[in-house]
C-alpha cells in the first residue's frame, strides 16, 4: 500500500497518506520500503514521512514532507535513510 494512515485534511476533504516509522533514540538509519518511496514520490504533496523516536516512551513525531527525490532501481525492495537527514528536514505536525 505505501502508506499506514489516510487522513482527511480537515476543511478541504483532501486525503493525506501518512507512513509511520519508529526508531530507537540514537537510531543512525530508518528503512522504508520502494511502495512506500513510489507513493511518496507519486503524491508529493499528500504524502507525510512521520518519524517517531523511542527511547521508553515515544517522543512526538516529526513531519517530514516530500521526504524522497528518486525513484528506487527495479531490484530495490527497500532503502536505508539517514535518520538524522531526515529530521533536519522535518517539521512538527499541523
Amino acid at each position: 500500500m505505501g502508506y499506514d494512515i489516510e487522513s482527511r485534511v480537515p476543511g478541504t476533504g483532501r486525503l493525506r497518506f501518512i507512513e509511520v516509522k519508529g526508531r530507537a533514540a540514537g537510531a543512525d538509519t530508518v528503512t522504508v520500503t520502494k511502495n512506500e518511496i513510489l507513493t511518496g514520490l507519486n503524491k508529493p504533496d499528500e504524502y507525510i514521512l512521520a518519524i517517531v523516536e523511542v527511547d521508553g516512551e515515544a517522543a512526538e513525531p516529526r513531519y517530514v514532507r516530500r521526504p524522497f527525490h528518486n525513484q528506487p532501481d527495479f531490484e530495490v525492495t527497500s532503502a536505508n535513510y539517514k535518520l538524522s537527514d531526515l529530521l533536519a528536514r522535518s517539521t512538527e505536525p499541523s
